[in-house]
């Protein structure tokens, strides 16, 4: 018997709900029995690994989501799973049965975040609880199936070590980032989606006095510096009912009430931008966040956007 068969599968995952817990060899074959089908030990071993995968971890992603080196998996629908590892977005063969079993995993992973993800509410954007950014849009919204986004945190900072020898930077250029943070001088990074903005400015901040107090704000954490006094405020989205928000410029503010030495926002995107300022130009030296654009003559113009 092969576990291919989708039908079988849900019909088997039917009969385990109604028993509840986990599904045992045992349970398995007394719910292939009760479907009429008799099958030897190695099938019913099988049968159980296709449902703990529907029901542990990321399923069939948990292994490019723990591969060295990817940062992002996307799946668009049950046919096309891409991982990102620095150098481009890359198919793997990573297959759904359907769309129904992507859209099972969405939701579990949704609720296991505390999030609601339906027909009515068709789209979440959660952090789980190994930190990894997950964002979902059922389809038919879209499109060519329910489409899945996952930001893998990261697992080590790089250090300007690293970045060197990986050619990112030059040593000159080093040394006057390195001459920056210590004088204490406001900056921020911007660039593109992915261009390791996030990656530098983790690098940068590894690299600030341990007697300093760091308080990072964020939409979703992702900034981990090497550095042992570090307090982070992470956003939160409204619930279903709309409640619960807690935006990104209300933590800025109580940010200010916790005695930074370095406000850091890790990405300015919207009206937060204002209080940053503010702080900067008030007597918070060594503050900086990152920003979308396209070059840095571009920040003031996207600042004022915002």
């Amino acid at each position: 018997m092969s576990v291919d068969n989708s039908e079988l599968l849900d019909r088997v995952r039917g009969r385990l709900a109604e028993l509840g817990g986990e599904p045992t060899p045992a349970k398995v074959a007394a719910a292939l029995r009760s479907e009429g089908r008799l099958v030897g030990d190695s099938a019913v071993l099988e049968v159980v690994d296709a449902l703990r995968r529907d029901t542990v971890g990321a399923g069939p992603l948990d292994e490019l989501l723990h591969r060295v080196g990817v940062t992002d998996v996307l799946v668009n629908g049950p046919n096309e799973v891409y991982v990102d590892t620095g150098q481009g977005l890359v198919l793997t063969d990573v297959r759904f049965p359907d769309d129904a079993a992507v859209r099972r995993l969405a939701q579990r992973l949704a609720s296991t975040a505390g999030r609601r993800l339906d027909d009515g509410s068709p789209y979440v954007d959660v952090r789980l609880t190994d930190g990894t950014r997950f964002h979902a849009v059922l389809a038919p919204i879209a499109r060519p199936g329910t489409c899945l986004s996952l930001r893998v945190p990261a697992r080590t900072v790089m250090t300007f070590d690293d970045l060197v020898t990986a050619g990112a930077m030059a040593r000159p250029a080093v040394d006057l980032l390195l001459d920056m943070v210590a004088a204490r001088i406001a900056f921020v990074v911007s660039g593109g989606t992915g261009s390791g903005k996030t990656t530098l400015l983790a690098a940068l901040l590894s690299r600030v006095a341990s007697c300093e107090r760091i308080v990072i704000v964020e939409d979703a954490s992702e900034l981990r510096p090497d550095h042992p006094h570090v307090v982070s405020l992470e956003a939160r989205q409204p619930n279903i009912e709309g409640a619960g928000e807690i935006p990104l410029r209300k933590l800025v503010r109580e940010a200010l009430r916790m005695r930074p030495d370095r406000l850091v926002v890790g990405e300015v995107r919207g009206a937060e931008v204002v209080d940053l300022l503010a702080a900067l130009n008030t007597g918070h030296e060594g503050g900086c966040g990152t920003v979308h654009a396209n070059a840095a003559a571009d920040v003031p113009a996207r600042f004022e956007a915002l």
